[in-house]
């Protein structure tokens, strides 16, 4: 169900350091540094610390993502638009390829009603 789970910090240094420190003791290899981001990946998922994108101090959920694995680019358009067929609103760059370190992913990005940002993800060959 989950693909990712992301949250935010306002020190990359010290988040990573200290992630490094109780994720090892789980047999989790040490995060990987891409700009603004901290990876932790194995083989059941991600967790990552981030800087807040929109240029905030992070606060509990600024800079926190909640991903859903999508099975496929149509299955993560049907979950965006029930999405805001349900009180979402869009957020992030519209529903689409986005290519980094990781390959191409096709994302989709929502506020639910509360405000908490959630996103379908689908991995592409």
């Amino acid at each position: 169900m989950f693909s990712h789970v992301m949250i935010g910090t306002n020190d990359l240094d010290k988040a990573q350091s200290f992630y490094d420190a109780v994720l090892g003791t789980l047999g989790v290899p040490a995060g990987r540094l891409d700009r603004h981001r901290i990876f932790y990946r194995t083989k059941t998922g991600v967790f990552s610390v981030s800087k807040p994108i929109d240029g905030k101090p992070a606060t509990p959920a600024n800079g926190g993502t909640i991903g859903f694995l999508a099975a496929s680019a149509e299955q993560a358009d049907a979950w965006h638009a029930a999405g805001i067929a349900n009180g979402a609103t869009s957020c992030e760059d519209p529903p689409g390829v986005r290519e980094g370190p990781a390959g191409k992913l096709y994302l989709a990005y929502l506020r639910d009603p509360d405000g908490n940002k959630i996103c379908a993800m689908h991995r592409m060959a």
